[in-house]
């Protein structure tokens, strides 16, 4: 149990720094671009972002290019969420459209959390006790065959 409240704060604090990287392009988009363009390009530069950020923080797992590839696969129901809800909060809320980006991702987060925690950590606790040491991910950083590191 305790494991499991370090990954919930640890997923927290990667949905803190993920939230305002995403704003942040989103808020440097908004100018030059309509507001559903600007959420869309910030969504997936942050998405690559919050890839590795939970691989190495809040799963201590080694990133592999299956789990990149399955990763965004995972954020569809995310982006699904937070994309109705912008909508909904912009058109039909009459909320303004720099804040209702961060209004949806809060309901998107526990989706969020289930959806990548299955996809990074497969096989549930044995897979997570067996790739996380004492120190973090086992072996030579992750460097095997499907890695997205580079040697």
């Amino acid at each position: 149990m305790r494991g499991q409240l370090g990954q919930i704060v640890r997923f927290g604090l990667v949905g803190a720094i993920n939230t305002g990287t995403f704003y942040g392009c989103y808020l440097l988009l908004h100018p030059w671009m309509p507001y559903f363009a600007a959420y869309s390009i910030a969504f997936v530069l942050s998405m690559v972002g919050s890839f590795f950020l939970n691989t190495y923080f809040t799963y201590r797992t080694r990133p592999t290019w299956k789990k990149f590839a399955l990763f965004p696969l995972t954020n569809v129901t995310n982006y699904l969420v937070q994309s109705v809800g912008l909508y909904a909060l912009v058109t039909w809320a009459g909320m303004d459209d720099r804040i209702a980006p961060l209004v949806a991702a809060v309901v998107a987060i526990p989706f969020t959390y289930l959806l990548s925690k299955k996809i990074l950590v497969p096989g549930g606790r044995k897979a997570e006790a067996d790739a996380v040491g004492p120190t973090g991910p086992a072996g030579d950083a992750g460097l095997e065959s499907d890695s997205v590191a580079t040697r």
